[in-house]
């Protein structure tokens, strides 16, 4: 397979140990990965502050940075999402379908493409997972309390075969943690009482490290336990798939 490695601005700028645990990870369950240096943006920031139209010009760029590849992948679910459901409003090119079709979430091309239940990893800790919106509502890579109470997914299902992990029993499983892009900006008051919402769960419930597929979400999260100076890490699925340590 050909597969490249999308990694989000926000990981690019703030988070680069995240990019490197996926590329690693990528590695480890042999899978030759290429990294293109003309990669940018996927356009989800302007987009979701109401400059649609202004992400085009960034829409084609990605396409055109990525035409070719059998995969398209990135430790952020909302970015293959926007990826996939937002790239509608340019012209729908053979290129542009096949870009669509083939961005996929990291957890979801572990699972689903290389078929990879479990990894011979060994974490001692007591791990909470966040599950976020864009994963679970738009990827459907979890189980929505609305639908049903058993609580489940794809990260879940990696992480459960873990060898030495204790997973956090949430009082709500998939709550926002209040991130939202622009939203965390305009509506910083409700925006933080959420992720204070989202942490206290976990903090009554024993977690040591807090864990998502979403890096986003997860700086939000770990914003308020810096500020709250909690004695809890913040680490992306990744980071634990690869072995790193806390």
């Amino acid at each position: 397979m050909k597969i490249a490695l999308f990694v989000p601005c926000y990981v690019d700028q703030f988070y680069p140990n995240v990019g490197i645990a996926t590329l690693q990870l990528l590695e480890k369950l042999g899978v030759e990965v290429d990294f293109p240096m003309e990669q940018t943006c996927c356009g989800q920031p302007m987009a979701n502050t109401g400059f649609e139209k202004d992400s085009i010009p960034v829409y084609n760029h990605f396409v055109k940075t990525f035409t070719g590849y059998d995969y398209i992948v990135t430790p952020s679910g909302s970015c293959a999402y926007h990826v996939k459901k937002h790239y509608n409003i340019i012209e729908q090119t053979t290129a542009v379908k096949e870009v669509r079709s083939k961005t996929i979430e990291l957890v979801s091309f572990i699972t689903d493409v290389l078929k990879v239940k479990e990894l011979p990893v060994t974490f001692p800790y007591k791990v909470g997972l966040h599950v976020s919106c864009h994963g679970q509502r738009g990827l459907k890579n979890a189980t929505a309390s609305e639908i049903t109470p058993d609580h489940d997914g794809l990260v879940l299902s990696l992480l459960k075969n873990i060898k030495g992990i204790d997973l956090t029993v949430l009082n709500r499983n998939d709550e926002c943690c209040g991130f939202g892009g622009s939203f965390c900006v305009s509506e910083e008051a409700v925006s933080a009482k959420m992720g204070i919402d989202r942490v206290n769960d976990h903090v009554k419930n024993g977690t040591q490290v807090l864990t998502g597929a979403d890096m986003s979400c997860l700086m939000h999260l770990e914003g308020i336990v810096r500020r709250e100076k909690l004695a809890m890490k913040v680490m992306h699925i990744a980071e634990i798939l690869n072995g790193n340590k806390v």
